[in-house]
């Protein structure tokens, strides 16, 4: 079973999209970071796609710290 789309809260470098698809796809941030970055050399809209991602992926809930 894989993974639920989240932002994860560490291994994050700006918004967490990247991160949060390399975990839902089984793959390494670093990849989907290259992925993501030669696709900008495409056209398109894919830094809009990552702005309307960060802001609909939620975050991952940090574990409460036992008191």
């Amino acid at each position: 079973m894989s993974a639920p789309l989240v932002r994860p809260t560490e291994g994050r470098r700006i918004g967490g999209v990247c991160a949060a698809l390399a975990r839902r796809f089984g793959t390494s941030a670093t990849t989907m970071r290259v992925i993501f970055i030669v696709s900008c050399l495409l056209p398109g809209p894919q830094f809009l796609v990552y702005l309307a991602m960060w802001a609909l992926i939620p975050g991952e809930k940090s574990p409460r710290a036992a008191w």
